[in-house]
């Protein structure tokens, strides 16, 4: 197992710095100028280019981030006047998680309810209606559902809040316009799942001794089934929790999704660097912890890494 780990962190290690490298340079080919303003004079523009290190060659550039970013420093915004990446992240990103984790439980929850519903009774009504779910889950884009959500439940029966973020009432539709997609996934991997699972011999002989349905399917289906909804839940835990930029904008959410569409539009390299590099090693350390729970609930992956 530690071996197994091990293998995992370095491989995690050397995903992180090739990413950051090729997002630090890519940033600099963006169209545009982060410094472009027609009131601008030459003496202040060398100013802004000397303050942040741009008046220096790129690979100079390149190592000076480097060694700030093992302090954990981010840098300034360029847009954002005294606002540092870290504060603005650290800021937004509670807005986007506790949208994330509510999101993430609607999903997980309902989408494995309805894949073992479905599979359980395959080629029926209650099968179909699952089906239908989950195509259109991945079928439609999040905003379009989100837009859905709001005009039905918030303008034409006034059930719900459409915008703004002051309360759980108000995360209500936008939870569920960013989590309907990984519901649609997760329904249905559950239910192609279950459906192998269902077909191995140890169910047969299960049924064979005479063992319930209900403790065929509890203990013995669910249990292996579930495994490759693991696989799936480490990009999906961290696209989820922080935030769908779309979807934060539609509905005001003050997440990390509107400064980072800000600072694309504004060119401020500081920012679209700094909050690809927190997107990315989240990503990374979702996708490294469920690498490790997966080899502790599942013994044979650690054996296939021997």
């Amino acid at each position: 197992m530690r071996k197994y780990i091990f293998k995992r962190l370095v491989a995690a290690v050397l995903t992180m710095w090739v990413l950051i490298t090729v997002v630090f340079f890519l940033v600099r080919l963006m169209p545009g100028d982060p410094f472009q303003n027609p009131k601008m004079t030459a003496e202040i523009r060398a100013n802004m280019e000397s303050y942040y290190g741009f008046d220096k060659p790129l690979i100079v550039q390149y190592g000076n981030y480097m060694k700030n970013l093992f302090k954990g420093d981010l840098g300034y915004s360029m847009k954002f006047t005294n606002k540092t990446v870290n504060g603005i992240i650290a800021e937004s990103f509670p807005f986007s998680a506790d949208l994330g984790i509510r999101a993430l439980v609607f999903a997980v929850s309902f989408g494995l309810v309805l894949g073992i519903i479905s599979a359980r009774n395959r080629g029926g009504k209650l099968d179909f209606f699952c089906v239908i779910v989950a195509v259109l889950g991945t079928s439609i884009p999040d905003f379009i559902m989100g837009a859905v959500l709001q005009y039905g439940f918030g303008i034409k029966w006034g059930l719900l809040p459409v915008a703004q973020y002051q309360g759980i009432e108000y995360t209500i539709l936008p939870a569920c316009a960013i989590g309907f997609y990984t519901l649609a996934s997760v329904s249905r991997i559950m239910r192609a799942s279950m459906l192998e699972v269902a077909s191995q011999d140890y169910i047969k002989t299960a049924r064979s001794k005479g063992v319930s349905e209900f403790r065929i399917t509890a203990k013995h289906q669910i249990r292996n089934a579930i495994m490759p909804v693991m696989t799936i839940m480490g990009p999906t835990v961290a696209s989820v929790l922080t935030g769908t930029f779309v979807i934060e904008s539609i509905f005001a959410i003050p997440g990390m999704g509107k400064y980072y569409v800000e600072s694309v539009s504004n060119n401020d390299y500081s920012m679209v660097l700094g909050m690809t590099i927190f997107y990315g090693v989240f990503l990374i350390f979702c996708n490294l912890v469920v690498d490790v729970l997966y080899g502790v609930a599942d013994p044979r992956v650690r054996i296939g890494e021997r």
